[in-house]
């Protein structure tokens, strides 16, 4: 991978207020779309940079031109682009290796906690990691991104061990990922279960443990039956989230929610992030619009309190070449203003929405 070295750390990047005709000539887009853009708090629902930072030994805190296959797979995300591209704050995710058996995968997810949260704190005049609302709020007012937590893989913790999550640091869980376990099973083709069994005993008892815990249900890459088993042992005070996906509606794909996962996420409080992996987007050129054909048909489905931004930057995506990384997000609030999108329209997706959410479940 290709980095700047003179860009250790994230307190030295391009000021993310610098002229906004300026960046708004650079992206092709609006000057309204910047600053509609900038008026907004921005928040990413699933950013997966962290995996290579322990595959690969990339450095979240240095500027990174490209990767091994230039803007695909990772090479999407670093700290300094982050504070550039003014994204206020976003979920962090740690992803389980399914190889390792699960008291290892206890010991290692600890161990990637601990080392995720460091890595933030080396660079604490441009981050802070946040567990609620309030923090959120507070780092921004200093200036700062916040950081939230989550895990991709709910198995890398059992019930009972959930208990050994340290301060109430991780905000969200997807109960699966691309492999089946013994909470239930994944939505992928690559499922060595039966694509229609739900969730199992022991992943029911895990969602009543996280709403014991108010973190949230994630329901990215679980299966449509174990969707619903998950549902129907939820705790229906507390809102749910799909972190990152697409829409059937616009694109049927394995990966995506159909009209009524939409439904049953909205009727919660819940809100849906749409990713930008181009496979699951549509076929053929993707484009930013592609991206927000999928947000419009949720706002149609189940109205604009239920959209938000789920990138999956760096989780081994082909993004559309308009969001090649995290500096091209203001084309999507250009897009969105070319369809005739109110501005508070556009910030609730960007961001308010996500952070409505996190208020109902931890204040």
């Amino acid at each position: 991978m290709s980095s700047e070295p003179d860009l250790p750390t994230a307190g030295r990047c391009q000021d993310p207020a610098r002229d906004s005709e300026a960046r708004a000539r650079a992206l092709g887009v609006s000057r309204e779309a910047i600053d509609v853009y900038r008026a907004s708090d921005v928040l990413d629902l699933h950013l997966d940079s962290f995996i290579w930072s322990r595959v690969l030994g990339y450095d979240l805190r240095r500027r990174h031109r490209h990767g091994l296959f230039g803007r695909h797979f990772y090479g999407q995300v670093d700290f300094p682009r982050i504070r550039e591209a003014g994204i206020t704050g976003g979920v962090w995710s740690i992803t389980t290796n399914p190889l390792q058996p699960l008291a290892r995968r206890t010991e290692v997810f600890l161990a990637n906690l601990t080392r995720l949260r460091a890595i933030f704190a080396s660079v604490p005049d441009g981050f802070a990691v946040v567990r609620n609302l309030a923090e959120y709020r507070a780092a921004r007012a200093a200036g700062r991104h916040g950081a939230f937590l989550g895990i991709q893989g709910g198995s890398a913790l059992d019930p009972e061990t959930l208990d050994r999550i340290p301060d109430d640091a991780i905000l969200r869980i997807t109960l699966v990922h691309l492999y089946s376990s013994a909470l239930g099973v994944t939505s992928s083709p690559a499922a060595l279960r039966r694509r229609n069994d739900g969730l199992s005993e022991l992943g029911r008892d895990y969602v009543r443990r996280l709403n014991e815990k108010r973190i949230f249900l994630d329901l990215a890459h679980i299966n449509r039956a174990g969707f619903f088993d998950a549902l129907s042992v939820h705790d229906r005070s507390q809102p749910v989230l799909v972190s990152h996906t697409g829409v059937s509606g616009v694109h049927p794909h394995w990966r995506n929610l159909d009209d009524e996962q939409l439904r049953a996420v909205a009727d919660l409080g819940g809100t849906v992030g749409v990713m930008y992996q181009a496979s699951f987007l549509g076929r053929g050129p993707c484009t930013a619009d592609t991206v927000v054909d999928h947000l419009e048909h949720i706002v149609k489905t189940v109205g604009e309190d239920h959209a938000s931004l789920g990138s999956d930057w760096d989780g081994a995506i082909q993004p559309p070449p308009e969001l090649a990384s995290c500096l091209d997000l203001p084309r999507l609030a250009d897009r969105m203003l070319r369809r005739g999108w109110s501005g508070e329209r556009i910030g609730k997706i960007l961001g308010g929405n996500f952070l409505r959410v996190v208020e109902m479940l931890r204040g």
